[in-house]
């Protein structure tokens, strides 16, 4: 049985990001989102990135960063 408010008390736990705003990093991209930004992953923390396809080798720099995604772009 799972009491009333744990996810989000689990959720607010959570380990920081691993990436940061203004941040740049190498990624390549692994898959297309429904809304067709591609995703690309750093240690597993999914990152949008518009205006790229699968198998882009790009770097890129961090927009915005959520509780469990980041957007960013290509530079």
């Amino acid at each position: 049985m799972q009491l009333a408010g744990y996810d989000r008390d689990r959720s607010s736990m959570s380990p920081p990001a691993p990436v940061e705003v203004d941040g740049e990093y190498d990624v390549k991209i692994e898959d297309i989102a429904r809304e067709g930004d591609g995703i690309a992953r750093v240690e597993g923390f999914v990152i949008f990135v518009a205006d790229t396809k699968v198998g882009d080798a790009v770097r890129i720099q961090i927009d915005k960063v959520m509780r469990r995604f980041a957007i960013g772009h290509k530079i």
